[in-house]
């Protein structure tokens, strides 16, 4: 009878190989069909006595903690996320990726962090990445070889396998917290100032349309989320997401999401198809998760014919870049129009732009709130109201900076006047000043 050394490299790879090939004895033995009469907690009574039983008759001896250890790992095999279940469970942790089955990092703080985890083998690593995927009602194979898919706790889950993946299967999970994160909580995590965020309340409740611009990871979808709950409960929200990530509490919220296309290659629908259905539900806020194709001429359409309020997340490196890509994603539409009769379009849509950094700490920071203001001589005319200036690192490589005021007086808040809000209590949030720079 062969022991296992706990601690040792080697042993650790025996028992990842012992529980893999356990779970496949598992998978053998029990019949899923006639599982489905039993309630859940019969089936896992049953499943883990099978367990127990199976490891009792190894030709490896295993001390009582190991044992015990693999039972709950072949529990996580079965109902959890195998080897990273550790990992899931982890509040700190924010993105997991997964890169072959002997590399898995995962993201603390904003900072990348290598673990010991690991999978058998490739052929490990797909089976669950078939398990997870099939339980999100999505497929992967050769034909179909990425896939993204929302996991049951609301997790992102991306997966690119071979042959796509030249260095195996590959995986990226970006987790969302079980806390919802709010306004207040951004000004404390010192992405942005007071002034900053009672203004964007302001601009919601105003009704004003809103793009949310950033980089990968930036945290658009969290300021999405935040900014949506100042949404009046009386208003009917439609949402639309590849993905669905966002979280709204109205009371009459329909969240949309996209379908990929069958086996025989039909039976798609696109962000594109869902914002044209979306115009015939009686929306008054239209909220679009990421728009990056040809649906932002749909989206533009519903800003400007009545839908005021609406919100969107566009991939941009700042401000200015944002209004230029919607100009080239309207292109995407098959739309020829002249650039100048594009762009005025964009402006009659878009009120504010609101850009996200990720700083080089994984600290994010609201780096710019602008108003479209126009256009002059063609080009776009926007107006900072408030800005995040870096002025060098502190001790620890950690990024120096503070939030300011311009002093521009947003016109939108003519819009609010008009409505009956009295702006003058609003005014000096525009005061030009520096203003609460974040924490240390």
């Amino acid at each position: 009878m062969v022991t296992i050394a706990d601690g040792s490299s080697s042993g650790s790879t025996d028992l990842i190989r012992l529980k893999t090939d356990l779970h496949r004895q598992i998978i053998d033995l029990v019949d899923f069909s006639k599982a489905e009469a039993l309630t859940e907690a019969e089936l896992r009574a049953q499943l883990k006595a099978l367990a127990e039983y199976l490891c009792s008759r190894q030709p490896i001896a295993l001390s009582e903690q190991q044992r015990e250890k693999l039972v709950l790992d072949l529990m996580d095999e079965i109902y959890g996320f195998g080897p990273i279940e550790s990992l899931m469970v982890d509040p700190t942790v924010s993105d997991i990726l997964i890169n072959g089955p002997g590399r898995v990092l995962v993201e603390r703080r904003g900072v990348l962090e290598e673990t010991n985890v690991r999978f058998a083998d490739s052929a490990h690593l797909m089976q669950f990445i078939h398990r997870l995927v099939g339980r999100a009602g999505r497929r992967i194979d050769e034909s179909s070889p990425m896939v993204d898919a929302r996991l049951p706790d609301g997790s992102r889950f991306n997966a690119v396998i071979p042959p796509l993946a030249l260095g195996g299967p590959t995986v990226s999970i970006r987790r969302f917290g079980n806390r919802r994160i709010q306004m207040e909580d951004l000004v404390q995590f010192g992405t942005m100032a007071p002034a900053m965020a009672d203004f964007l309340v302001l601009a919601v409740q105003g009704r004003m349309n809103v793009i949310v611009s950033g980089g990968t990871g930036a945290g658009k979808t969290t300021l999405l989320n935040c900014m949506s709950r100042y949404i009046s409960d009386s208003q009917r929200v439609v949402t639309i997401e590849e993905t669905a990530e966002l979280n709204l509490q109205q009371r009459d919220v329909v969240a949309l999401e996209t379908r990929l296309p069958n086996l025989e290659g039909r039976g798609a629908v696109t962000q594109r198809d869902l914002l044209r259905n979306a115009l015939r539900m009686r929306p008054d806020r239209i909220i679009v998760g990421e728009a990056r194709g040809a649906e932002v001429l749909e989206m533009l359409q519903a800003m400007n014919t009545g839908h005021d309020g609406s919100m969107s997340t566009v991939h941009a490196n700042d401000a200015r870049e944002t209004l230029d890509r919607l100009e080239l994603m309207i292109a995407l539409a098959g739309v020829e129009l002249p650039s100048r009769i594009a762009r005025q379009y964009i402006c009659n849509a878009v009120d504010i732009v609101i850009h996200v950094t990720r700083l080089h700490t994984g600290e994010r920071r609201v780096t710019r709130v602008s108003e479209v203001s126009g256009l002059k001589d063609g080009e776009w005319r926007m107006d900072d109201i408030f800005v995040y200036r870096l002025s060098g690192e502190m001790r620890g490589g950690r990024p120096a900076g503070a939030f300011f005021a311009t002093g521009y007086q947003p016109v939108a808040l003519r819009r609010l006047a008009l409505a009956g809000t009295n702006v003058e209590q609003y005014r000096p949030l525009f005061e030009p000043r520096e203003l609460t720079a974040p924490k240390a």
